[in-house]
C-alpha cells in the first residue's frame, strides 16, 4: 500500500486511514464493481463511511457518471488509484 494514497485521504478528509481499512475494503472491490451502477454507489458509501465523510446525493451521482464515462480498464487498478490521486 503506498504511502501516497494515505497522504491523499488524509489531506483530502483530514482523517487518517490505515493501510488494513483499505485493504478490506479493497478487497471486496472487483472490476464488476465499477461496472454496476449499484455496486459503484455502494463502495462510494464504504469508502464515505471509512472516512466519516457524508457524500451527498448529487456528489454520487457526478461520481457514478465519471467512473460510467471514463475510459478506464475497470482490470487496471493502478490506473484507477492515479485517477483517484489527481495524477496522469
Amino acid at each position: 500500500m503506498s504511502k501516497d494514497i494515505l497522504n491523499v485521504v488524509k489531506k483530502k478528509t483530514g482523517k487518517s486511514v490505515t493501510p488494513k481499512d483499505i485493504e478490506k475494503l479493497a478487497s471486496g472491490v472487483k472490476p464488476s464493481t465499477l461496472q454496476s451502477e449499484t455496486q459503484l454507489r455502494q463502495l462510494i458509501k464504504q469508502v464515505s463511511g471509512l472516512v466519516n465523510v457524508k457524500v451527498s446525493e448529487e456528489t454520487i451521482n457526478d461520481i457514478v457518471q465519471a467512473v460510467k464515462s471514463s475510459k478506464l480498464d475497470t482490470n487496471n487498478m493502478q490506473q484507477l488509484m492515479n485517477m483517484m490521486m489527481g495524477k496522469k
